[in-house]
Formats: structure tokens, C-alpha cells, sequence
């Protein structure tokens, strides 16, 4: 991710959602992702698909075709899945996404590692594909699972939830973790955990009110980005609007 980052100029990953729309044809959805993935690729360095895509159009059909736009561009592919399920489970989830052609994939470190996560690290190795894990979340209920206060098992202190999570991705060698972009001080406090060792990815950056400087201040290596560019009259102006802030930001 470092290395297309840098080739494209931009650390900013798509989130290409749409709204549900009461239609059976698909086909004016799939138009309307390649059509903002086309214009706003030059100033992005990956897409990140979520369920507004993979149920309506399906995984080896039409976001099977989209992956395979953004790999033509140079972008890489991840998919927001939030893997949460038994190991048995979680590592056909990994196996279908992942020969979809998906980069890498967002699994839940609530279900644990022994026969939880571990047999998707484990195809993520076999595959040579990467997994992020969710640290915390960028909505306001994110504090109830997430921010909650529990016990380390390890060291029978009390700790913060994310932190743990931090943990855990350095423990699993995770390639990278998701911390919402509406909480820079957790952010920060992650970063911390972490070390420089796996880069943040944050969400929330624009709708759901995350700032890009506050954002980049507290450590985070890529936005999320959204809604402020999908739903956006001019996503190409808006996605590249983004990216200047940032570059300008870093200087």
C-alpha cells in the first residue's frame, strides 16, 4: 500500500458506497461505480467495497469487474467485510474474497484468534493478501464495544478495548487497523500502541465529520473517504479536492 501510495500520489482510499436503490436493475448501480472509480482513480491509491456493492451486484460478478478496473488503474482492492464469525467460517469468507481478487479484507478481532481470526491470517499468508483489523469503529456507538473498559487476561489490568485491539495487531502481525477518523485521540493513542509499525486506516473523514488535519495530526496513514466523494455532484473535483488538502497539509 506504501509503495502504490507513493506512486499515486494520494493516501486517500475510496469507500465506493451508494445509497439502496428500489430497482432489479443492477446495471445502473454497476455504471455508477465505474463511473466514479474511472474519474477519481488518478487521485486515490485503493478502493474499499462494502456490502452497498457486494450484495446488489455480487461478489464474482459485477465487484469481480470493478476490482479488476481499479487494478488496471493501479489501485488496490480491499474488502470491508468485518470477518466476525467461527474460524471455519471466516476462512471461506477469506478464500472467496481474496480469489475474487481482493488485496486484502477487514476482519472483527472481537471473535479471537483460536478458531476465530487465525485461519484467515493464515490464507491472508498463503494468498500473499493482507488483513486490516477494525480497532474502532467511526460512529458515535463505537464506544459500547469498542471503547468499553475490560480486563487484560494477560496482565490483569484494566484497559481500553482498542487497546487491546492494538495489541493484537502487532501480536498477529496485521498489515494494518481501522480507527475512525471522528476520534483522533484514539487514533493517537493506537499509533502509540503500535509504534509505526502498522499504518492506521481511518473512516469518517467528511459525512460523518472526521477532519483530514486532525485526522493526519494524530498519526493516521490513510482516509477513508465516502460519501464526500461518491455522493458528491463532482466526485473526480471533490476526490481531488481532498487529496490537495492532504498534500498540502504534509507539505
Amino acid at each position: 500500500m506504501a509503495e502504490t501510495a507513493k506512486t499515486k500520489e494520494s493516501n486517500i482510499v475510496l469507500a465506493l458506497d451508494f445509497p439502496f436503490e428500489k430497482t432489479e436493475n443492477r446495471e445502473s448501480l454497476y455504471r455508477k461505480a465505474q463511473h466514479v472509480l474511472d474519474t477519481v482513480h488518478p487521485y486515490i491509491c485503493a478502493v474499499k467495497i462494502n456490502h452497498h456493492l457486494v450484495l446488489p451486484l455480487g461478489v464474482f460478478n459485477g465487484v469481480q469487474k470493478l476490482i479488476e478496473k481499479a487494478h488496471e488503474t493501479g489501485l488496490l482492492a480491499i474488502m470491508d467485510c468485518k470477518v466476525n464469525d467461527i474460524g471455519a467460517t471466516n476462512q471461506i469468507i477469506a478464500e472467496y474474497y481474496y480469489a475474487a481478487g481482493f488485496d486484502a479484507l477487514i476482519a472483527n478481532p472481537f471473535v479471537g484468534w483460536d478458531e476465530g481470526l487465525q485461519p484467515v491470517f493464515e490464507v491472508a499468508k498463503k494468498m500473499q493478501k493482507g488483513v486490516i483489523l477494525l480497532v474502532y469503529m467511526s460512529h458515535k456507538g463505537a464506544a459500547e464495544g469498542y471503547g468499553q473498559t475490560v480486563v487484560d487476561a494477560e496482565t490483569g489490568r484494566k484497559t481500553p478495548q482498542y487497546v487491546l485491539f492494538a495489541r493484537k495487531a502487532l501480536k498477529w502481525a496485521a498489515d494494518g487497523v481501522v480507527v475512525g477518523a471522528t476520534y483522533p485521540e484514539k487514533i493517537m493513542e493506537v499509533c502509540k500502541v503500535l509504534g509505526g509499525k502498522i499504518p492506521v486506516y481511518s473512516p469518517g473523514v467528511g459525512a460523518q465529520g472526521g477532519e483530514i488535519e486532525s485526522t493526519l495530526m494524530a498519526g493516521a496513514s490513510y482516509l477513508i473517504v465516502g460519501r464526500a466523494i461518491t455522493l458528491s455532484e463532482n466526485p473526480a473535483e471533490s476526490a481531488k479536492n481532498i487529496r490537495d488538502i492532504v498534500k498540502h497539509f504534509k507539505g
